[in-house]
């Protein structure tokens, strides 16, 4: 039976945070140790230009999700990680795959879409600020995932229409040029939180609203004392199922200690009391891994060495794919 291939990408615009943690890094790296798949992670760097002007911050958050993901017990040795950057191939993929995917394809994509419904409603021209990166992403993120003939894709709901544009995509190329691409499918688990930030709101870096992963202990206890909770008063009862307190704490907690603290609030627990819970249960669980990514963060030609070990690795698969996409399309030597 075939392993299935399995795929995770973060764009390297940001420092991870407890929202990244529980919905993708700490399922990824347990699913990482799984022996029945194969398991590839990568930084997605030429992502973050779409967004990003900035080279120090893709520099910046490059380290620091790579250091993260080291820290939190990625087995590089079993699991593949790279930089995307470092697999020269992926672009050139890239511009194959855009002679062969529909613009009509393209305009459906949320994210082109949301571009041209905020410049319509300020007025502007539909494409004013949309650049070509924005436009055209979905065919380099199904680049991403064809270059390994990726099987199976972790993603949030809102990511499923980027799956099924790169079988899309695959299908198109495979029809034209022979069977080269494995059409993969998008895994969404809906067990997996998707965390709300100190204001209520989903966490995410464009709200301002997120508690970084790995702060020292004091920063963490303070962001956590900032989450935003309603004026009720030590002994008065607390709906736990609309407190952001709570959908952290059971984001980190067993079944056991959710249970518990779910009667605390029924018994008017104090929001300081409940804070303070809150803390101490998410830094037992980072803590260790806190240590390991501050001493990876002070060396970072320790973060590269394992990057440079991934690009070769990728590139075992990245090469010999590429021969056959440019043979299958005309492209190469004649003799």
């Amino acid at each position: 039976m075939t392993k299935q291939r399995v795929l995770t990408g973060i764009t390297t615009t940001g420092t991870p945070h407890l929202g990244n943690y529980v919905g993708a890094l700490r399922p990824s790296v347990a699913s990482s140790r799984d022996d029945s798949a194969e398991s590839f992670f990568f930084l997605a760097d030429y992502h973050a230009l779409i967004k990003c002007q900035e080279p120090a911050k893709v520099r910046q958050s490059t380290l620091e999700i790579a250091a993260t993901w080291l820290a939190l017990g990625l087995d590089t040795d079993k699991a593949l990680f790279y930089r995307q950057s470092d697999v020269p191939e992926i672009p050139e993929l890239t511009w194959i795959l855009n002679c062969v995917a529909a613009k009509g394809l393209m305009n459906r994509a949320h994210a082109y879409k949301a571009a041209v419904q905020l410049n319509e409603e300020a007025g502007e021209d539909p494409d004013h600020a949309v650049t070509m990166g924005l436009f055209s992403y979905p065919v380099l993120m199904a680049a991403d995932i064809l270059m390994f003939n990726a099987t199976h894709i972790p993603v949030g709901r809102d990511q499923i229409q980027h799956v099924e544009m790169a079988r899309d995509i695959a299908g198109r190329f495979n029809h034209l040029f022979g069977e080269t691409f494995t059409l993969p499918e998008a895994v969404v688990d809906d067990s997996v939180a998707l965390l709300q930030g100190t204001d209520g709101r989903k966490m995410s870096k464009s709200y301002n609203n997120t508690i970084a992963l790995f702060l020292p202990e004091k920063k963490l206890q303070k962001a956590i004392n900032k989450i935003k909770t309603n004026l009720l008063e030590p002994g008065e009862p607390k709906d736990p199922d609309s407190s952001t307190v709570f959908q952290v704490w059971a984001a980190f907690a067993d079944e056991a200690e959710t249970a518990r603290m779910r009667r605390e609030f029924e018994n008017g627990i104090a929001w300081g009391e409940a804070k303070k819970q809150l803390f101490e249960l998410v830094n037992a669980e980072i803590g260790p891994a806190r240590e390991r990514y501050e001493a990876l963060m002070a060396d970072p030609g320790e973060v590269e060495r394992h990057l440079r070990l991934g690009a070769e690795k990728a590139r075992e698969y990245s090469v010999p794919l590429m021969r056959k996409v440019r043979e299958g399309v005309g492209i190469g030597p004649l003799g």
